[in-house]
């Protein structure tokens, strides 16, 4: 069997190369998942687009409508603070997020617009329907493209995943912390502040013991293959093969 450093990285890495297109289901994912690298991304003068799919409607009790503009409102001001350089609200069915040839030309169009070298996506292995369908929409989008030269990379929102690479993101912890906390919609309706960081504090497990938080990757190698093969792949070191 591998070794733990056949399987996670044992130390941090340099941020992806910018501009950075970030898709996050909903108001809150891109912070909950990779807010500290944002706001490292931000401080290291990196072009940064994030895409809200979703309109969050279902994110609680309050009236639809009204939550979709609080939700909205929280985007605003989390990604100001976390320094990204430019919005987009797609405002699609909250729990309604479908793998349609519209949205996957929608995704390439703002793909070729934007021109990133890093696009992120949720792990594929998210619990989440709408995380999942993010993830085969871009891929797919990706896929669609005559020549993408860049990089796609899978991000941890609410579960851990196989990763290939780890951002150290103590230096920001605490500033990302504050910006997790403008999403009160969503901190009222469940302890997403506690599973923030806990898989931040997850995450440093492999690192030297003065790293707070770190926030965990998944580089894809072959966007000529699907999804499904490339979750398998990654999978695969965990396993021996009998001889």
């Amino acid at each position: 069997m591998l070794p733990e450093s056949g399987l996670i990285p044992y130390a941090s890495s340099d941020l992806p190369a910018g501009p950075w297109l970030v898709f996050s289901p909903h108001p809150d994912d891109e912070t909950f998942g990779l807010g500290g690298s944002l706001i490292l991304a931000s401080q290291q003068n990196v072009e940064t687009h994030v895409v809200f799919l979703t309109d969050g409607a279902l994110g609680g009790t309050t009236e639809q409508d009204s939550l979709v503009n609080c939700r909205k409102a929280e985007a605003k001001r989390a990604a100001v603070a976390l320094g990204v350089s430019r919005t987009h609200f797609f405002g699609e069915p909250d729990r309604g997020l479908e793998v349609r040839h519209r949205l996957i030309e929608r995704v390439s169009e703002l793909i070729l617009a934007v021109g990133p070298a890093s696009v992120f996506i949720p792990t594929p292995l998210e619990y989440h329907p709408d995380h999942r369908a993010t993830s085969e929409i871009v891929w797919r989008s990706v896929q669609a493209m005559d020549d993408f030269p860049g990089e796609v990379y899978g991000y941890e929102v609410s579960n851990l995943g196989p990763i290939n690479l780890l951002i150290d993101t103590s230096a920001v912890a605490a500033q990302k912390y504050e910006v997790v906390k403008i999403y009160a919609s969503q901190l009222a309706e469940s302890k997403y502040m506690a599973l923030v960081k806990a898989v931040d504090t997850a995450r440093t497990f492999s690192l030297p013991q003065e790293c707070a938080a770190a926030e965990g990757f998944y580089r894809f190698a072959d966007i000529s293959r699907t999804l499904e093969e490339q979750v398998l792949e990654s999978l695969r070191p965990f396993f021996i093969d009998v001889k």
